[in-house]
């Protein structure tokens, strides 16, 4: 089907440029121009009226969704329902993101990650295995009885093969640089997150080939003026990326816009750490057999404590835009290009470009709402 989206602004992920029609066929964007005069009889056209017309976010951190969590629903179609949740707010690729489990789980969650990108499920591009190698003194949520030192039934399961591109969350200080280089080595994506390293310890995982930091400021030590910690060792760094929950309760605003400051244009990519109750009407779920509840923006287990996010990627455009106060054209590249960069998909996604996967988000400027989606050329209103 031939397709041509019509009277947009367009953000091709660098500035708003001055075509306003991009042109589908075959799922990938093969031209952009001004009107349609030259269109095709019987080519497909949408009327977008002025709307933004922007790169489809991408998420690499992402829990759960539409009422369902990976580690619990680990199938093809747990995963679409975690895609549908998502795409109602502009996610056209994600990661789905595994919580520390056992190597059985763990299995099956690569098994139907496989499944789907053979089947070639929209939005499913790799998995974000968070865990098991992680330091009990910044468990966050994670279940610490289920951490362990890094064997080979793990790296077995940390394979390529299939999965797309695959992201693993360590602590560097509970596995030696000289795994780390080998991990890197066999194309694994590696971040360091959940962590009580000290700056020496950081700098040492990032020598060994660490490429990026997970939900930066959480789980992680801190700055000090004589301990940089991992937070110093992640701002310092000019070539790792940095992922960052801006929702208002991961991080206090000043923190974050002061992390976005301090650190290389171009490596703070917006993440959501979504749960399940981002794009569901029910508003709790289960984690390791206990309740866990969405109350007031906030993810909170019985006893209050944070666990987890509520939030969705245009929320977090709009708060990175709005509540840290950045130009909107930089927090759409922390949501598109810069995260496509980190996962090497750059020449892809990310971008309104011909060439490119038509991965695409239609936003209403007054409200920065999504209205529509297109993941592959396939287009969906928004709820």
């Amino acid at each position: 089907m031939l397709r041509f989206l019509k009277n947009a602004r367009i953000f091709d992920g660098e500035d708003w440029i001055s075509p306003d029609t991009v042109r589908i066929e075959n799922g990938k964007i093969t031209g952009l121009m001004a009107g349609t005069d030259s269109v095709p009889e019987g080519a497909e056209i949408e009327d977008l009226v002025g709307l933004m017309l922007v790169p489809g976010f991408i998420d690499v951190q992402v829990n759960g969704g539409g009422g369902v969590m990976f580690n619990s629903e680990r199938s093809v179609a747990g995963l679409e329902t975690m895609v549908a949740g998502h795409r109602r707010y502009g996610t056209t690729t994600l990661m789905p993101t595994l919580i520390t489990d056992t190597d059985q789980i763990m299995a099956e969650a690569a098994e139907a990650v496989r499944a789907a990108i053979a089947a070639g499920t929209p939005g499913i591009r790799g998995i974000h295995f968070e865990g098991p190698c992680l330091s009990p003194k910044r468990k966050g949520t994670h279940d610490a009885s289920y951490f362990r030192p890094l064997d080979q039934g793990i790296e077995a399961i940390y394979s390529t093969e299939g999965m797309g591109r695959v992201m693993v969350t360590l602590a560097p200080e509970q596995v030696p640089a000289e795994t780390i280089a080998r991990l890197v080595k066999k194309g694994l994506l590696i971040s360091a997150g959940h962590t009580g390293a000290t700056y020496e310890e950081a700098r040492a995982g990032l020598e060994a080939g660490i490429r990026a930091f997970t939900h930066l400021y959480n789980a992680m030590t801190p700055m000090d003026s004589r301990a940089p910690g991992v937070v110093g060792c992640a701002l310092d760094d000019a070539e790792t990326w940095c992922g960052l929950i801006v929702d208002g309760f991961h991080s206090h605003p000043v923190s974050a816009r002061n992390a976005v400051h301090a650190k290389v244009t171009g490596k703070i990519m917006l993440i959501t750490d979504a749960m399940a109750t981002v794009g569901a009407a029910e508003k709790s779920f289960e984690l390791y057999g206990e309740r866990i509840y969405a109350r007031g923006g906030r993810i909170v287990n019985a006893n209050g404590s944070l666990a987890g996010s509520d939030l969705d990627m245009m929320s977090a455009v709009r708060n990175a835009h709005r509540l840290l106060g950045l130009p909107l054209e930089e927090a759409l590249r922390m949501a598109t290009v810069y995260p496509a960069q980190f996962l090497k998909l750059d020449g892809v996604i990310g971008r309104v470009a011909p060439g490119f996967d038509a991965d695409l988000v239609a936003i209403d400027p007054q409200t920065l709402t999504v209205r529509r989606t297109w993941i592959r050329g396939k287009g969906e209103n928004a709820p």
